[in-house]
């Protein structure tokens, strides 16, 4: 079974195998620690493991009461088993319970399988980031969500 829990420094290498997999321009590893152990005081980072596996990470900033999730990724070899739903909803409540009144993130609008899950937690597009993701220049659709 599935567990959710806070990233450690020590998950990173394992973050970075579902980095690679997933994004065609992955974050680097120092980024990842810098994020994990303190140097960043608004990041907050999940993992979901199995047998020690880690297959999925999120990653949100919460600055006074905004939370922003800044990356959600599930290794492809776990798609399509709800992993995804489930590390959101744990982020998404884990925000809420440090104050967050609301939360943003940025998808591209390409990705319609992820505006689906947002939509199910009830972010709206609230805009356009035109030329946003560097790999090939897609625009990114801004969605939010007020908490309370």
């Amino acid at each position: 079974m599935a567990q959710i829990r806070q990233m450690l420094e020590s998950d990173v290498k394992q973050v970075m195998d579902v980095e690679h997999a997933t994004f065609t321009v992955p974050w680097s590893e120092e980024t990842f620690r810098s994020e994990v152990n303190g140097e960043n005081p608004y990041a907050h980072y999940y993992v979901i493991e199995e047998d020690g596996k880690v297959f999925g990470y999120c990653g949100v900033w919460l600055i006074i009461d905004e939370a922003h999730v800044t990356n959600i990724a599930i290794h492809p070899d776990y798609r399509g088993k709800k992993y995804g739903e489930q590390l959101f909803r744990y982020s998404f409540e884990q925000v809420i319970e440090m104050g967050a009144i609301q939360l943003s993130l940025e998808v591209r609008v390409s990705n319609t399988a992820a505006q689906y899950l947002y939509r199910k937690f009830g972010l709206v597009p609230g805009g356009i980031r035109k030329n946003y993701y560097t790999d090939n220049g897609e625009d990114a659709l801004v969605m939010w969500v007020g908490l309370k």
